[in-house]
């Protein structure tokens, strides 16, 4: 039985993802769904392409200067050819996260110290995940504030003008501490069991000065590209209609992104579109809207991350 359990390990989020996805075709009406699907532009996947060049060219720089700073040399077109690498594999194997495994473990092979460069892909990953939490906390505050639509009707047409009441905000906020919570747990965990070392290379590539402050800026530019898709792919549907109905799409889509921190299924699919039917109607939209947004963006992403499918077998040799 004991051999069994490594088998069982990825299959069970295969059948979570799968649960999920068929739990909501079940719960949503899905010619509504079909319909929102119909209204994104073919010509919307230029323009997101070429944000997401941008976000892994971003985010290979960022673990190139992270591995610097704890002493490891990684050349900038090897760390690209490495995220993408990574990306493809985290879309298409269980849990989303072995692609980074995989991107610690090959450069680890060429680099001077094994552990270290294990923590760059950490310490790399925790960056860009702090400014996640930290912009979507900002930008559900400040919709929740000012309120509007995104689903191509002007504000006023929304129950109440699009605010959300005080029971709604509530339950919003409890969904995104429950996700904050849970992420916080995934990490101390890691952190404990790495200690001290841990520790001290995160002081090292993260928090002194001025290292924070790259840091800082260069995960708003990766996040900022993961919102710009999701703007995008709103645009080319006509949902947006005006500042307000913007600002309420990058607060419910940082909800989306903060869903997939969570490694239950494969890709975060599920997830992802489950945290969808949920806020959405938070907001006074159809629950449908925000699956097929949803939707949408993975399908993109996975587009996106087929250039690392060439570089599946190419050389594991990475710090030169």
């Amino acid at each position: 039985m004991a051999e069994q359990v490594p088998r069982l390990g990825p299959l069970w989020r295969w059948a979570a993802t799968a649960l999920l996805l068929l739990g909501l075709l079940w719960w949503l009406d899905v010619p509504e769904l079909m319909a929102e699907l119909e209204r994104f532009q073919l010509w919307v996947v230029v323009p997101a392409l070429a944000l997401t060049v941008v976000q892994v060219c971003v985010s290979a720089w960022r673990w190139r200067f992270t591995a610097r700073c704890l002493s490891l040399q990684l050349p900038l077109g090897v760390a690209v050819k490495e995220y993408y690498l990574a990306t493809f594999l985290n879309q298409v194997l269980p849990g989303g996260v072995l692609g980074d495994v995989n991107r610690a473990w090959r450069h680890s092979l060429d680099a001077a110290s094994r552990l270290a460069s294990v923590h760059a892909v950490v310490i790399e990953r925790l960056s860009g995940q702090v400014v996640l939490f930290a912009l979507a906390a900002l930008l559900m505050a400040a919709a929740f504030a000012f309120g509007g639509g995104v689903n191509g009707r002007p504000a006023a047409t929304l129950p109440e003008s699009g605010a959300m009441d005080t029971s709604r905000l509530l339950f919003a906020l409890a969904i995104c501490l429950a996700l904050l919570a849970a992420a916080a747990v995934i990490f101390r965990t890691r952190l404990l069991r790495y200690g001290r070392q841990l520790a001290g290379d995160i002081r090292a590539a993260l928090l002194r000065w001025p290292v924070w402050l790259i840091q800082l800026a260069s995960s708003l530019l990766v996040v900022g590209s993961y919102l710009a898709v999701f703007v995008v792919l709103a645009f080319g549907a006509g949902y947006l209609v005006d500042v307000d109905s913007l600002l309420i799409l990058l607060a419910l889509c940082s909800g989306l992104l903060l869903s997939m921190v969570i490694p239950v299924t494969v890709a975060g699919w599920g997830v992802r579109e489950g945290a969808a039917a949920v806020l959405w109607p938070l907001a006074g939209l159809p629950a449908e809207q925000g699956v097929a947004l949803s939707i949408g963006y993975g399908l993109l992403v996975l587009l996106s991350s087929l250039p690392g499918a060439v570089f599946t077998f190419s050389s594991a040799a990475t710090a030169r």
